[in-house]
């Protein structure tokens, strides 16, 4: 299948509701854990019609030991003279200010850039955010995987260097193009997310960062609200076929159709335990893309984790199932409602750290 020609889509049928402009991202990094940094951004511009307009790469010194040189290929010695995150940060605002972030598995590029504009106390200009795992899900792409080289491959385009940041933003620019012209054509809704800045960064001072050094473990981010404590106790695993569970331990990985906090106060509606990473205590992981290698889903599948994804976690909310040891509720809730959360006689323990 060949790419698209711009001309294709008459200026006359296209979406007045689709954005002015997209800024189509890749960022290479020294791990998946929210304590890992950037080492290479690029950052594509396009039109509204996805046409390229410039595009833009730096090296970032992460001020720690660099990761998967054997993915990425930088090395220390060639990220030592690189400026740091808070040197090139008015740069990429430049970028990417007015335009939807386009990125493939967009949470994790969004994530890692939310963090290190909050590490140099700045804010990313970035309002909106679009995934094109969601937009091939959405255009029903005949893809093998939600790999960026099955898309790729899907329009014709060659990959000339994968892991490398600047020829990853370029495949994605190539496979984005036709792949919002289709959704013009066919008048698809655009799976478009809101970017929400992460609040602030706390550097812990029993982890001193010094030059290169490991800083797994290092920080912690503070969540701009804290969720309820779950009543209930973890009943265990999720059975396949089976119904949810007041106190089952739900994890979330990658994009969701639905706003990742609506979903997850959903799920507490519901009684559900929403964890913030996967152990051997987590009932069920919840992704769009269970070939994706986060940390969540290679942990999921060392532990044996039940995986479903976004759709059908969604109708297992519409009837979970009372605690086994609350009498009370079980009494209470209805077979097809979402069962009420009483209040606890007494504050439940605090959830284990892992999660």
């Amino acid at each position: 299948m060949t790419m698209l020609d711009d001309r294709t889509t008459a200026a006359t049928t296209w979406p007045a509701a689709y954005p002015k402009g997209y800024a189509v991202v890749d960022v290479e990094t020294t791990g998946l854990a929210r304590e890992d940094r950037i080492v290479s951004a690029a950052v594509y511009r396009l039109d509204a019609h996805g046409n390229v307009e410039d595009h833009w790469y730096t090296l970032v010194n992460p001020e720690r030991d660099p990761g998967p040189v054997w993915i990425h290929g930088l090395t220390s010695d060639v990220l030592e003279g690189a400026p740091l995150f808070g040197e090139i940060a008015a740069e990429l605002s430049t970028r990417l200010d007015g335009r939807v972030l386009v990125a493939h598995n967009a949470i994790f590029d969004w994530s890692m850039l939310a963090r290190e504009y909050a590490r140099a106390s700045r804010s990313a200009p970035t309002r909106q955010r679009l995934c094109t795992i969601a937009l091939a899900k959405e255009l029903r792409l005949p893809l093998p995987n939600h790999k960026l080289a099955s898309l790729a491959a899907h329009f014709g385009v060659v990959q000339q260097r994968a892991h490398h940041a600047l020829d990853d933003a370029r495949v994605l620019a190539e496979a984005f193009r036709p792949s919002l012209h289709a959704a013009a054509r066919d008048g698809v809704r655009l799976p478009l997310l809101e970017c929400r800045p992460l609040t602030e960064w706390s550097d812990s001072p029993a982890t001193p960062r010094i030059g290169y050094q490991p800083s797994y473990g290092h920080g912690s981010w503070r969540p701009s609200r804290k969720r309820p404590p779950c009543p209930y106790p973890n009943p265990g695993r999720y059975e396949k076929g089976g119904q949810l569970l007041q106190g089952m331990r739900v994890a979330f990985s990658g994009d969701t159709s639905t706003e990742r906090e609506l979903l997850e106060d959903r799920a507490i509606e519901a009684g559900l335990h929403v964890a913030t990473s996967v152990s051997r205590l987590t009932s069920l992981l919840v992704t769009n893309d269970p070939d994706a290698s986060t940390s969540k889903t290679v942990k999921a599948a060392a532990y044996g984790t039940p995986v479903v994804d976004e759709a059908a976690f969604t109708q297992l909310l519409r009837d979970v199932a009372p605690s086994p040891g609350d009498p009370q509720a079980a009494a209470v809730a209805g077979p097809a409602a979402v069962p009420a959360v009483p209040r606890p006689a007494a504050p439940p323990a605090p959830a284990p750290a892992s999660e």
